[in-house]
């Protein structure tokens, strides 16, 4: 059960929603910002279950109470100034993840400046809250949407970075500021840049809840589900092997555990640095909808239709830097059980 209540932090009040740890929460604790969506939920789980002592902030503008399975809720945004002031004069803070940010490339197109301002200068003023409560650690959730259109893959965290979109563009400033900070303070931190998330929790309690999204795992089970018409592929005639592009997807349980390894990487002292999270290796869209509807046995129609405008034909992640940095052994890097976990979520979001 979730109990609420409210909290004066001064102005404004807050809704804090007790989820409750297992046992004691332990000494050091961790702010998660964007913790009630997709990937900061499924961090916060995996914290959670290492006792971490968490507070998550949301504006649960595309999160959900239910998905913060640990810790405490707190309901605020980041634009917010006196909130924010607040909830770091509330808790002392020993790290910071940092999941709050809007995330598609092609409403970025459309609306740069959402991106500029949500992205940048919201981190800007949570990086302001650390300066000013000294917190030392600071864990950043970006994209290899910074990298643009590369070549070739597999991509390096030394390759040129040239984003093609806003969002890709405001994750790229986010990571310089975030260097520049660093350079001149006591706080170090760790950039993951993501390639491909999908999945879903191994137990089905948290998955991702976007309907809209042009996530093409999460797009093909809804159409598995009978939730939209038809699966588009954008291009059919790319360098690949069967003629659609090839991307590197990972397991969001994978990804989440990257993140507790990256706090205990930084609780050890160690030096700044920017990761890779991928598998190495890629699927075509071809291969992703052949195997959703393998797994679902439902043959929903596709459409071939022309490319996008700056879709690159592979996108790969190298990731030796951080199998050697932070000794990280992926365990659902296979393609069936990816997506059979999204599956399984989606037909739990679909129940009468």
């Amino acid at each position: 059960m979730v109990s609420f209540w409210c909290v004066n932090l001064n102005e404004p009040i807050a809704i804090i929603a007790n989820i409750g740890n297992k046992g004691e929460f332990m000494s050091f604790t961790v702010l998660v910002t964007g913790g009630a969506g997709y990937i900061g939920s499924h961090v916060v789980k995996i914290l959670g279950e290492s006792d971490y002592s968490i507070v998550v902030y949301d504006n649960l503008s595309t999160g959900s109470v239910k998905s913060v399975l640990h810790g405490e809720l707190v309901v605020g945004d980041l634009s917010d100034k006196a909130a924010l002031s607040d909830l770091f004069s509330s808790y002392e803070f020993d790290a910071v993840l940092h999941f709050a940010a809007s995330i598609s490339a092609l409403e970025s197109i459309k609306n740069p400046l959402k991106y500029y301002i949500n992205n940048t200068c919201n981190t800007i003023m949570l990086l302001n809250e650390c300066q000013k409560h000294k917190v030392s650690n600071f864990i950043y959730s970006s994209s290899a949407a910074v990298y643009g259109v590369p070549s070739p893959s597999p991509l390096t965290e030394t390759a040129q970075l040239k984003p093609t979109t806003p969002y890709g563009t405001s994750k790229m400033i986010t990571e310089q500021v975030i260097k520049d900070f660093s350079e001149i303070s006591d706080m170090n931190y760790v950039i993951l840049r993501y390639f491909n998330v999908a999945g879903a929790d191994s137990e089905t309690r948290i998955g991702q809840n976007t309907k809209d999204t042009s996530h093409l795992i999460k797009r093909a089970c809804q159409a598995a589900a009978g939730l939209s018409p038809e699966i588009s592929i954008f291009g059919t005639d790319y360098d690949t092997p069967d003629g659609t592009c090839i991307r590197d997807y990972i397991h969001i349980e994978d990804l989440s555990y990257a993140h507790l390894l990256s706090l205990e990487y930084l609780i050890g002292k160690n030096e700044s640095i920017i990761l890779n999270c991928g598998y190495g290796h890629g699927y075509s869209v071809k291969e992703v909808l052949d195997t959703v509807k393998q797994i679902t046995k439902i043959d929903f129609p596709v459409k071939n239709t022309k490319r996008r405008l700056g879709d690159a034909p592979i996108v790969i992640a190298d990731n030796c830097l951080i199998r050697t940095t932070l000794k990280w052994s992926p365990k659902h890097d296979n393609l069936f059980d990816i997506i059979d976990s999204s599956w399984r979520w989606e037909q739990t979001l679909t129940k009468p």
